[in-house]
């Protein structure tokens, strides 16, 4: 990503109407948090200044000014260890502002999905998430080719329809 392209940061702070978020993998990079969740710790969630990122403020920030943000994730059942903590860990999302819906992957088989993760902002920009197998991260690429944007929203907006609201997802 050339130095020039605008961060996920001003993307967000420039979003007007949409960013929406498709994860379509069963597992990613460790980090601290997950690692601790996997020892037993658990959020204190009536404790803000525990779990509150900045990240979690910037999607308040863009929801009080109008803009609609969605996550949407197809998830392998039974999950995986990491799907069962993001399922755990979503409640900062969702307390954020942020809209979140899960779809069982038997029930994706007949959709035209990206093979990548990503993010897309006012239906004009993409930001895709580049994985190793593993699950560790490589890069983000941020284009805004048209035909590109279209074809990501269009892929979201399929697996939102059919997506089980967070609140109403149980872990299987």
């Amino acid at each position: 990503m050339p130095p020039s392209a605008p961060t996920f940061d001003d993307l967000l702070a420039g979003a007007q109407r949409s960013a929406v978020h498709l994860e379509l993998r069963d597992s990613y990079y460790s980090n601290p948090r997950y690692e601790a969740w996997q020892k037993g710790h658990r959020v204190d969630w009536a404790d803000r200044g525990q779990w509150w990122r900045p990240f979690h403020q910037q999607i308040a920030d863009a929801v009080a000014r109008g803009v609609q943000v969605r996550r949407a994730r197809v998830v392998s059942e039974p999950v995986t260890d990491y799907i069962r903590w993001e399922h755990y860990v979503t409640h900062a999302n969702t307390a954020a502002g942020e809209q979140v819906r899960w779809l069982p992957r038997r029930y994706a088989s007949d959709l035209l999905l990206p093979g990548n993760d990503f993010w897309v902002f006012d239906d004009t920009v993409v930001e895709i998430h580049h994985f190793a197998g593993d699950g560790s991260f490589l890069e983000d690429e941020i284009l805004d080719d048209p035909g590109l944007a279209e074809l990501c929203a269009a892929g979201f907006e399929r697996v939102w329809d059919r997506g089980i609201p967070h609140d109403q997802y149980e872990i299987r």
